[in-house]
C-alpha cells in the first residue's frame, strides 16, 4: 500500500515490511543527500555568475555624483538591452539591511505615468533609488521638499528629473480643453514649456523635464548650496517608452 506523502507511518513487526521501511528510510536518506549537493551547486553556479554580472551599486552615499549617475546608465542600458540584473540579488538580504535605515545613491522624479517604473528602468532594487511621482513630474513645494529630503538626509548623490514619451499630462496641456476635477492644477506648471516648444509633444516633454530640473537647481536653497558644493548634480532625462532608452538632456 502506498501512503500519502506527509502521512504518519505504522511501524509492522513483519520482518519483510521492517526491511522495505528499512530501504524507504535509506532511500529517502540518499535523496536529501542529493538535493543537498544539488543545492549547494546551485547556490554556487549562482555566486560564479553574480561574479561575472555587470557590478551595481548597492544602497550607499558614499559615491560621487558622476559615479551615481554613471550606475544609472549603465542600469538603463542592462534595461533596454534586456540583461538585468538586479533581480539576482538576495530581497531577503536587501530587506533585512534596509529595515532600519536607508541609503539610496540617486533620487528620480518621474511622471505618475504607469509605463515608467523607474527601478526597473534602471535595473536598481530594494533601497538604491528615492523616487518622487507626480504627473508631468512638475516641481512643487511637496517635491521639493521630499528632494531635498532625499539629498541632504539621505545622501541621494545625483537626481533625475525624467519625462518620457507620450506623456497625458502634457498632452492635456497642449491642447488646453477643459478637464474634470483638479487635473488642470497641472497646467501651470507645464505652461511654459508649452509656450516654448508646443505643439510638438516630444519637444514639449523634453523641454519641461530641463525646466523643472532648473527650477529645482534654482528655487531650492538646499539643493542649489550643495550643486555649487559638488555634492549632488540635478539632470533632466527623457525616457523612450518604445527603445526603453533614457536620454541625458542636460
Amino acid at each position: 500500500m502506498t501512503l500519502p506523502i506527509g502521512s504518519p507511518c505504522l511501524i509492522s513487526q513483519d520482518p519483510d515490511t521492517q526491511n522495505i521501511s528499512s530501504a524507504v528510510v535509506a532511500g529517502r536518506r540518499r535523496f536529501l543527500q542529493a538535493a543537498g549537493a544539488a543545492t549547494a551547486f546551485s547556490v554556487a553556479v549562482t555566486v560564479g555568475m553574480n561574479l561575472v554580472s555587470p557590478e551595481t551599486a548597492f544602497a550607499q552615499s558614499t559615491l560621487t555624483p558622476d559615479a551615481a549617475l554613471k550606475e544609472l546608465m549603465s542600469g538603463n542600458e542592462r534595461f533596454a538591452g534586456g540583461r538585468m540584473t538586479s533581480f539576482e540579488q538576495d530581497l531577503a538580504i536587501l530587506k533585512q539591511n534596509t529595515i532600519a535605515k536607508q541609503e539610496p545613491f540617486a533620487a528620480v522624479l518621474s511622471c505618475a505615468d504607469s509605463r515608467v517604473p523607474v527601478e526597473l528602468i534602471f535595473d536598481q532594487t530594494i533601497g538604491h533609488v528615492f523616487v518622487t511621482r507626480v504627473a508631468g513630474n512638475v516641481i512643487t513645494p511637496e517635491i521639493v521638499a521630499s528632494l531635498e529630503y532625499g539629498a541632504l538626509v539621505l545622501g541621494t548623490k545625483v537626481i533625475l528629473v525624467m519625462g518620457h514619451a507620450s506623456c497625458g499630462a502634457v498632452k492635456a496641456s497642449i491642447e488646453g480643453k477643459e478637464v474634470p476635477g483638479q487635473i488642470s492644477a497641472l497646467f501651470p506648471h507645464l505652461q511654459p514649456a508649452v509656450d516654448k516648444s508646443g505643439p510638438d509633444l516630444e519637444a514639449t516633454t523634453k523641454t519641461n523635464a530641463k525646466m523643472q530640473a532648473a527650477l529645482l537647481r534654482e528655487s531650492s536653497t538646499v539643493i542649489a548650496g550643495m550643486t555649487k558644493e559638488g555634492k549632488v548634480k540635478v539632470i533632466a532625462c527623457y525616457y523612450d517608452i518604445g527603445t526603453g532608452k533614457v536620454t541625458l538632456l542636460d
